[in-house]
């Protein structure tokens, strides 16, 4: 996921893609305490995208308030 891609989303869906976010880090740190955790980059990986979706939609709030 990169930046140009959420930049075409509204604010709705962007809001949906941050909570399913939310939601597999949530079961990521389930699965790394239980040691089921394979792939251990898909954290990081999600907790980056997350930042990314939040970076958007600051940026919509603001242009907006402009």
């Amino acid at each position: 996921m990169n930046a140009k891609d959420l930049m075409g989303k509204t604010p709705d869906q962007l809001r949906d893609e941050l909570a399913n976010l939310k939601k597999e880090s949530f079961n990521l740190r389930f699965q790394q305490a239980t040691g089921q955790l394979e792939n251990t980059a898909r954290m990081r990986q999600v907790r980056r995208d997350a930042a990314r979706v939040k970076t958007v939609l600051n940026q919509k709030a603001q242009a907006a308030a402009e």
